[in-house]
């Protein structure tokens, strides 16, 4: 029940159409649990723009959601821009991978989806 994530910026850009949280949440639960293996696979495969792309598609919804992982984000978001192979972003790619999760469990149960 809303641990890892708030839904407070969500419900306001809602204007109280409960319809409109629920579908947000589930394209939460379509798209960022599938950017965070890319950016996963990206860096296992240091392709730079591979783990750019999906940090930075994720990032407003991370915002969004308030997670508190939104920095770690753009940590990774930075790593592909720059392209900081000497800079070992492994740890933090770890918390956001442990706390989406988190977030998906929460949401799925929240909302029975």
């Amino acid at each position: 029940m809303e641990v890892n994530y708030k839904l407070d910026k969500v419900k306001e850009l809602a204007a109280g159409d409960e319809g409109f949280v629920v579908a947000i949440a589930s394209a939460f639960l379509e798209e960022v649990p599938e950017a965070v293996i890319q950016i996963g696979k990206g860096l296992a495969e240091k392709d730079f723009q591979k783990v750019y792309q999906n940090a930075h598609k994720i990032k407003p919804t991370i915002q969004l959601f308030d997670i508190p992982v939104y920095n770690d984000v753009i940590v990774l978001q930075d790593w592909g821009k720059f392209e900081q192979e000497e800079k070992n972003v492994l740890p933090t790619f770890e918390r956001v991978s442990i706390v989406v999760k988190n977030v998906v469990a929460e949401l799925k149960s929240d909302f029975k989806l």
